[in-house]
């Protein structure tokens, strides 16, 4: 049951790390015409990779091969040229982000004494303030949003009572086959570029969604509605993160970019799929 617990917790993590004219926009494009163009990433937390409770091994962010991959990478992406870079940070916390991004712009973030793990190693800090830089940006974008509920304890106990094997198997499979993976990549050395692909892999976003969008439908009774909540309530999440993002955009943005959380990610991928008015770009394509 901890272990179970866990699994729920991690997938927050990873997936668990902005207002403007609400008629703002990309509209829909004219036949033939350049779809703008998403650079979607998802991430493990620099900072917290396994959430501790799953204990999954640390990735050291902060020694020279990863500076020197982050580098690499953030050249790469100014040389995709977003116009605008999307995060992981709570949309209504905007004004504390853009003054943590100033301090980035003029060279003081990384020297305040008071900094702590998250400050230092989250990805927003190290990868999407680095990309904003080079790209010259004025602004990293919050798109956050955190009135959701999540009641895994629940959906777990509604398992557990109704004896349903076969889902708990499912999930304790899935905290094996992901733990174990991520811990023998790291055990062995893997370069962040690597690992990040991993992330980004069509294997792990289609265990993450068959995990948030598959297997609550089935938990409990006909007239139990615990699973399916759990999953609107992630789907919402999401949702509204998409709907930050183009509230934030206009016809101008051309190209953006999305740090996200892996499963968020994965997820984002779904959505943004199922509309006309945008094109997918993943980070493997554009360094290597």
């Amino acid at each position: 049951m901890y272990k179970i617990k866990a699994v729920f917790v991690l997938f927050v993590c990873l997936a668990t790390a902005c207002k403007q004219n609400p008629n703002s926009g990309i509209e829909p494009n004219d036949v033939g015409a350049d779809l703008p163009e998403v650079l979607l990433i998802g991430t493990f937390h620099y900072n917290n990779p396994g959430a501790d409770v799953v204990k999954t091994k640390s990735f050291d962010i902060l020694n020279d091969k990863s500076q020197k991959e982050l580098e690499f990478i953030a050249s790469k992406i100014k040389e995709f040229g977003p116009s605008k870079i999307f995060v992981e940070w709570d949309y209504d916390e905007q004004v504390e982000l853009d003054s943590l991004y100033g301090l980035y712009q003029n060279g003081k973030y990384f020297s305040q004494d008071s900094l702590s793990e998250f400050y230092k190693k989250n990805e927003i800090f190290q990868l999407a303030f680095r990309t904003a830089h080079k790209n010259d940006l004025n602004q990293v974008i919050g798109i956050d949003y955190g009135d959701t509920q999540f009641p895994f304890d629940s959906v777990m106990t509604v398992i557990q009572e109704n004896k349903q094997i076969g889902l708990q198997s499912k999930i304790e499979d899935f905290v094996e086959i992901f733990t174990l993976g991520f811990d023998s990549k790291i055990e062995a050395g893997i370069s962040l570029v690597d690992l990040t692909y991993y992330l980004n892999s069509n294997s792990i976003r289609n265990m993450s969604n068959e995990f948030h969008d598959e297997i609550p439908l089935q938990v409990g009774k006909k007239d139990n509605f615990i699973g399916p909540f759990l999953t609107s309530e992630w789907y919402k999440r999401n949702l509204y993160m998409w709907s930050l993002i183009l509230k934030n955009v206009n016809e101008k943005d051309k190209r953006i970019m999305v740090l996200v959380g892996a499963s968020h990610a994965a997820k984002l991928e779904q959505i943004i799929d199922q509309q006309e008015n945008w094109k997918i770009v993943q980070l493997k394509s554009l360094l290597e």
